[in-house]
């Protein structure tokens, strides 16, 4: 008898749940056919705007990017904000239609093409390594045959001839993994064939480094692998305990070693945009030292009180990518703007580049971060995106295969998961091509000694090797 009422029960509840579904989905249809069906087409196939049904996402195909693009609209189209319209649970319930709808939900993996036509070359496409690494943050060649990968889950890892090494480095240092943070970029000296000097910036808690809520910032660190033991560790950057904070995103960090061997990291605001433009304040900045940590004497705010002396700029939302043009020594960078107002800079000694007094982007909520684009003593990008891409890598092409992309500059975007070449005149973009488009979130670029492109995606986690055919 016990038995029979359970089944019963169960019967009643699978009913239940079958009815309230039945009502969810007609709900999201009347939405659907009330506010989209006139633009997007009843059956999601497109009208006068694009169709729904699609698996190359121009503005991110992401559950969260759908409900911003909705929420916010997407500025320089015709897609509005309607957040005015619809509340927060009608909007979730379009984006479960929407995503329902996909003949290949948006958020799963798709097939790599193997051959791509660019504009000066027939490119081929290889997996280069797949589903061997987690959350892949950097990648750096020691050699031909050997790469180090950085992982954010707080580990490093040897790719010998393609493979990953099954063990990872040991002996690393912990880190604090939670939102944007962790194991970050990663750096080989120049002079690594003499001293095997391997560069490491990571989220650091001195204290209670497994909870999200303890103090903490960006930490710079060198070690040696031996073994595939991390041993020899030496600090090159710590802020005393004061200057830590709590529950910090937007981390940062990218690496360069220029010309004249300087050594330069980024911060991000780490959630506190208000210490952007102080400058006893570690977040939002651009940092140069020398390879062992000590500070440059004609580092711009060296003598300046209260300043701290590694700082080579300010007002730098989340710098996370930096490379420098290979015959004018220029130095570039992307930036994460908020919703909006994404930007490439060239690096200038002791500049401020605005962050947060002017900015091409509103906040996340849809509220206005500044009202000014420009003001006096503050630099503008070379070019910003609206909307934000998630830029991220850079990197100059100065490879013998690929003779026609010569100086050429390479971008990643994390969002809109494109890898963009853009032609450099002096100090100006000519125009974008694009290479790759949504095929996962590019965290990291990198010309490898054979000369071909290695692009380092997250979501799926991914090492794709690019050549001309």
């Amino acid at each position: 008898m016990k038995k029979k009422v359970i089944k019963i029960l169960a019967l009643l509840v699978l009913q239940f749940s079958f009815l309230a579904l039945s009502g969810f989905a007609q709900e999201s249809g009347k939405l659907y056919k009330t506010y989209c069906a006139g633009c997007h087409g009843a059956n999601l196939k497109g009208n006068s705007a694009s169709s729904l049904i699609k698996t190359a996402w121009k503005y991110g195909r992401s559950r969260s990017l759908m409900t911003r693009n909705i929420t916010f609209g997407i500025p320089g189209t015709e897609m509005i904000a309607w957040n005015q319209v619809l509340n927060k649970e009608q909007i979730r319930s379009l984006v479960d239609y929407i995503s329902d709808a996909q003949e290949i939900q948006p958020n799963i993996d798709r097939s790599i093409p193997q051959h791509i036509q660019s504009e000066k070359y027939d490119l081929q496409t290889e997996e280069w390594v797949v589903d061997a690494i987690k959350t892949p943050w950097a990648i750096e060649f020691v050699s031909k045959d050997s790469a180090l990968v950085s992982e954010r889950r707080g580990m490093l890892r040897w790719i010998v001839e393609g493979t990953p090494l099954e063990e990872p480095v040991k002996g690393v240092p912990q880190s604090q993994e939670f939102k944007t943070g962790g194991y970050m970029d990663i750096a080989i000296d120049p002079k690594y064939k003499e001293n095997g000097w391997v560069y490491l910036a990571f989220s650091y808690a001195p204290e209670r480094i497994t909870d999200a809520s303890a103090p903490a910032m960006t930490k710079i660190v060198r070690g040696k692998i031996k073994n595939n033991n991390w041993i020899a560790e030496e600090k090159l950057f710590e802020v005393p305990n004061k200057l830590l904070v709590t529950n910090g995103n937007r981390w940062g960090c990218r690496f360069l070693f220029d010309k004249d061997g300087f050594l330069y990291f980024s911060i991000g605001d780490m959630g506190y945009a208000e210490y952007a433009q102080d400058l006893s304040k570690p977040v939002a900045k651009i940092y140069r030292i020398n390879p062992d940590g000590s500070v440059p004497n004609d580092n711009p705010f060296i003598n300046q009180a209260d300043a701290l002396p590694q700082l080579f700029t300010r007002g730098n939302r989340n710098v996370q990518g930096i490379a420098q043009h290979p015959e004018t020594g220029d130095i570039w960078f992307t930036e994460h703007g908020p919703m909006g107002g994404d930007e490439l800079n060239i690096l200038k000694k002791g500049g401020n580049y605005g962050w947060p007094d002017i900015t091409y982007g509103i906040d996340y909520d849809g509220s206005v971060v500044s009202d000014q684009t420009n003001q006096e003593g503050m630099l503008q990008p070379v070019i910003y995106w609206n909307p934000s891409i998630a830029i991220s890598p850079a990197e100059f092409s100065n490879s013998p295969l690929f003779p026609e992309w010569k100086n050429n500059l390479f971008i990643g975007a994390l969002a809109f998961e494109e890898v963009r070449r853009l032609p450099i005149d002096g100090n100006k973009v000519e125009y974008q091509e694009m290479i790759l488009k949504g095929y996962g979130r590019v965290r990291d670029l990198k010309f490898g000694p054979d000369g071909a492109l290695y692009v380092v995606l997250n979501q799926p986690d991914k090492i794709l090797r690019i050549t001309p055919q």
